[in-house]
């Protein structure tokens, strides 16, 4: 199967939008402040965003708060052209392990993962759909760890159930990952050393 270039596709919306000069909203699914430094810094040009922190995934309780923590000191310091917001998702870790049953044992990467993307992918769609924003994305495709292929068809699924457009994208493209490095030094955010939940710490 052909790999598709989400980051072109995202060119062709943002070009459409420097003609209009329409400020469109977006709900922006974000795992932590260092992989949604980059993405704010270059989607705040072109949206009025709402960064919706929904990870269940993510363990123990206080690395969940260490993580939502440094999300709103980034969105209070950094400055956007236009305003951005924050949302806090319901912190559920039990609905997380339903979803991942069975899978514990697979190597990161594999299934459990996109059981993971699509159970956050789902909720930030349904929390899109219920605010009317024009877009919803996810910051988790910043990470060269993370399928953003998977990510794609994953968010367009989610999209398409529940009626809210999905903006592709492929953040670590054209140095993103490297920017969202600098930025999260430039801020001393908090640099996690694994995705967040029990299963990545094992590698």
């Amino acid at each position: 199967m052909n790999k598709i270039n989400y980051q072109i596709r995202l060119d062709k919306i943002l070009k459409e939008l420097e003609k209009t000069r329409e400020v469109p909203r977006l709900l922006l699914h974000s795992c932590c402040a260092p992989c949604s430094s980059y993405v704010l810094e270059y989607l705040s040009r072109y949206f009025q965003i709402t960064v919706f922190y929904y990870d269940p995934n993510i363990a123990p309780e206080e690395e969940y708060r260490q993580r939502l923590e440094e999300q709103r000191r980034l969105i209070r310091e950094m400055p956007f052209e236009h305003p951005v917001t924050f949302q806090e998702g319901k912190y559920e870790p039990e609905r997380f392990y339903e979803a991942v049953r069975g899978l514990e044992d697979l190597p990161e990467g594999r299934e459990r993962c996109h059981v993971c993307y699509r159970l956050r992918l789902n909720e930030a769609a349904a929390v899109a759909k219920e605010g009317a924003y024009d877009y919803f994305t996810t910051t988790l495709s910043i990470s060269p760890l993370k399928d953003a292929q998977k990510l794609g068809e994953i968010g367009e699924q989610a999209g398409q159930e529940w009626g809210v457009a999905y903006l592709p994208s492929d953040f670590k493209k054209r140095g993103g990952y490297s920017r969202s490095v600098e930025l999260s030094a430039q801020y001393h955010l908090y640099r996690q050393d694994h995705c967040g939940c029990i299963f990545s710490r094992r590698g």
